[in-house]
């Protein structure tokens, strides 16, 4: 990422009054090159939906770390039928998830936070990282202090975080 300069970023922001203004600016600049990461919870869901009445093309990703419960894989399915879309899987490279579990265990990642920090390293930052340095623009969705879904544009740097529910 790195298509925009912060004062472009800067001037645009000043245009951008409310979450579909993001996510329209984001598309006419950005697209095909802007893809939203997806966990599937209540955050992604009103960001997904405002994406697809804004771009039928709209691009999902997510990271399938080896470890996801069946209701994730429900809902990835619920969200491709929906919006007739396939969704972009993201998986860790096979021998870093072969060697750490042959070294630190299957469930390592209850044992210290170093291992934590070790698991997700390879099951969620490497794949994300891997998938940034294809996109211009990155889409994803937070929960702010008071329990509020916040959507997140970011480009080149941060560049928008704005409330929508």
């Amino acid at each position: 990422m790195g298509k925009f300069t912060q004062q472009e970023l800067d001037e645009a922001n000043k245009t951008l009054s409310t979450p579909e203004d993001c996510l329209k600016w984001a598309f006419d600049n950005l697209h095909p090159k802007l893809a939203k990461a997806s966990s599937f919870g209540a955050e992604d869901a009103a960001i997904i939906d405002m994406m697809f009445k804004i771009n039928s093309d709209s691009r999902l990703f997510t990271l399938e770390t080896g470890r996801l419960p069946k209701e994730t894989f429900d809902a990835i399915e619920q969200v491709e039928q929906r919006y007739n879309t396939k969704i972009e899987k993201l998986y860790p490279d096979p021998n870093e998830v072969e060697k750490m579990i042959e070294e630190k265990g299957l469930n390592c990642f209850y044992d210290s936070i170093e291992n934590r920090k070790l698991c997700c390293g390879i099951r969620k930052v490497h794949p994300m990282n891997k998938m940034l340095a294809t996109l211009d623009g990155w889409i994803t969705g937070l929960r702010n202090d008071q329990n509020r879904i916040v959507l997140v544009l970011a480009c080149s740097k941060l560049m928008k975080c704005m409330e929508i529910l």
